[in-house]
């Protein structure tokens, strides 16, 4: 089967995905609908755009799940390629033999397997390897990858010592992204503990209705409460984004 080049710049939902999301949306719209109206016909107008709007709303996190997969395993990759270079192996050689042993690590189904072997399908067609590398890092978006073709590029053009250049520039890359995977590691509880936040005020409302049958009745009865608990939604969603934002690093 020919390999298939991937755009990283767009993220599609499957069928699966938009009905698991849209589904995971309705259920939220319920829990909404329950815990700030009490109300049928408030859970029906919600669930229609909850079942639109989540799973766009996580198109956009796999989106950003994937590139930073392709980060990581690209750094592994380069690591490899350097060792198959340090090796003896000339640059086309190192690639399919990194191909191979990429296999091994990730699956045939890995990200960076299947840009190894597009890579290594484009040489095959007489496309100059450095000109296969520059397509991957533009339909990546990630510096590193661009940074690294760019240097594959010069370096093929200036015919200096290759395998030594390539091999300096996977480590200084390779320790860059490290980095990178180090500090997201470390935020990473932080994520985790907003996560835990966002939820406490369903469980605090839910247990007090439990415990207090009709503590909240007020709430729920007349204009005054309704409007109440409409802010109350739209500070607890604004609390949510602002958290969001707060825990995105850019690196």
């Amino acid at each position: 089967m020919q390999p298939q080049a991937t755009d990283y710049s767009v993220y599609e939902l499957s069928a699966a995905e938009w009905i698991k999301y849209g589904i995971i949306g309705i259920l939220l719209a319920g829990v909404a609908a329950y815990i700030f109206y009490r109300s049928a016909i408030i859970f029906i107008i919600l669930a229609v755009p909850a079942a639109v709007l989540y799973p766009i709303y996580k198109r956009q996190e796999l989106f950003d799940a994937r590139k930073r997969k392709l980060s990581a395993e690209f750094r592994e990759g380069i690591t490899v390629l350097a060792s198959a270079l340090s090796a003896g192996y000339s640059l086309e050689n190192a690639m399919t033999e990194s191909t191979e042993e990429l296999t091994v690590l990730y699956g045939e189904n890995s990200l960076i397997v299947k840009e190894f072997e597009y890579i290594d399908h484009r040489v095959s067609m007489n496309i100059p390897i450095e000109l296969a590398w520059q397509e991957f890092a533009d339909r990546s978006g990630i510096d590193d990858i661009r940074n690294f073709a760019q240097v594959l590029k010069v370096a093929k053009r200036s015919g200096g010592e290759l395998n030594t250049i390539i091999m300096r520039t996977a480590d200084t890359i390779g320790d860059k992204i490290q980095i990178k995977e180090e500090i997201l590691t470390q935020t990473s509880a932080k994520v985790f503990e907003q996560k835990v936040m966002s939820v406490i005020p369903v469980v605090i409302v839910i247990y007090i209705e439990i415990t207090s049958p009709g503590f909240f009745d007020v709430m729920y009865d007349g204009i005054v409460g309704r409007i109440v608990m409409t802010g109350c939604l739209i500070t607890y969603i604004a609390a949510i984004w602002l958290g969001n934002k707060i825990l995105e690093i850019e690196i």
